[in-house]
């Protein structure tokens, strides 16, 4: 049996931005995982998830494609993920093999509720990393994140990719997110495709700051990543006068951030956060598009109040919000608050980096 834990993430600064090609991201991986079980298996294979609480799916082959035995859409990103490295894996004169497959789940509460910190990266980042091990390729992590963004881009065209990345590299990251157009018009080998430069791709390490914590708030509303990305990009050329403004703006607060938690500088790392809470709230005036929930307004409004620096994660529209605080500060006047307006704290840490690989 082969057994993969990817953890969940959230994004620090840079949303929106970061799905334009080059634009960069801060996220940060989080100790609550996706884990994914492999059994090899004859014949044929299956699929289950303690997350859609159904008996397992049967897969064959038709060919040279995965195909299921009836239509199950929320494995499209694991089926995405085994078409990817089994490609690549027979371009490796590998024998591709059957394999059971079990997936469980911490991302979500106990009602099923996902808390919005990136379960379908996190499947696929599992995934990929397991079929690796499967096929003894032995990839490098920035390889195991091509195959994987080649995976999610076959599913949702308009993911960035940082949510993978955080899945895989673990920790703090500068993530800049690849040329998706670019990627769409690639053909011939994987092999091929894995050596060569991706435009605009590149991931980070940042170190764990000492001198500020991670704290999130969960407002317990499900928000749709992919409907409030599309939302903006349908309207970013009505605002076609603030968006290179923002692009801009948010390229500097990103990289403001990732030095001063390179620098351990708390003071320097909340401005930026307050400046990206800032940059979004004027996006959404702008666009039309509700990022800032009352709840998620709510949260960062009380956290402000012990000194800490708060906005959304992510797309917002619900989900989470991340505050920056000070080393040692009292939170509970903020959780108190928190608790008044229905804002559940997560008891979240920052998810160790997986290795010691540095990537440009």
């Amino acid at each position: 049996m082969i057994e993969v834990c990817a953890p969940g993430k959230l994004f620090v600064a840079g949303e929106y931005a970061v799905v334009e090609a080059g634009y960069p991201a801060v996220l940060v991986a989080v100790d609550r995982h996706v884990t994914v079980r492999l059994d090899r298996a004859e014949g044929a294979g299956s699929i289950a998830s303690d997350q859609y609480g159904r008996l397992p799916v049967v897969w064959r082959r038709d060919g040279d494609r995965v195909v299921l035995d009836h239509d199950s859409r929320p494995f499209d990103y694991v089926l995405s993920a085994i078409d990817v490295v089994e490609r690549f894996a027979a371009e490796q004169g590998r024998t591709l093999g059957f394999y059971d497959i079990t997936i469980s789940s911490e991302l979500d509460d106990s009602s099923g509720r996902k808390f919005g910190l990136g379960s379908s990266a996190a499947v696929t980042a599992a995934t990929v990393r397991a079929l690796d091990r499967f096929y003894d390729l032995g990839l490098p992590t920035l390889h195991l994140l091509k195959l994987a963004l080649l995976a999610t881009v076959q599913v949702n065209p308009m993911g960035s990719g940082g949510d993978v990345a955080a899945s895989l590299y673990g920790g703090w990251i500068r993530y800049a997110a690849l040329d998706r157009d670019w990627l769409r018009a690639q053909s011939g080998p994987i092999t091929d495709l894995l050596a060569a430069e991706w435009p605009g791709l590149a991931v980070r390490r940042l170190p764990t700051p000492e001198s500020m914590r991670l704290v999130v708030g969960w407002t317990g509303v499900p928000a749709s990543t992919m409907r409030l990305v599309e939302a903006m990009q349908s309207r970013k050329e009505v605002t076609e006068t603030h968006y290179p403004d923002f692009l801009a703006a948010s390229r500097e607060c990103v990289d403001a951030l990732a030095e001063a938690i390179e620098r351990d500088d708390a003071p320097a790392a909340k401005a930026e956060i307050r400046r990206a809470r800032g940059l979004l709230t004027s996006l959404a005036r702008e666009a039309g598009v509700d990022i800032e929930t009352p709840a998620l307004r709510a949260l960062c409004e009380t956290a402000e109040h012990v000194g800490a620096a708060a906005k959304s994660s992510g797309a917002g529209g619900g989900d989470c919000g991340i505050v920056l605080v000070d080393t040692g500060a009292d939170l509970e006047p903020m959780l108190r608050g928190w608790a008044l307006s229905d804002v559940r704290h997560l008891s979240l840490q920052v998810q160790a980096p997986r290795d010691a690989e540095v990537r440009p």
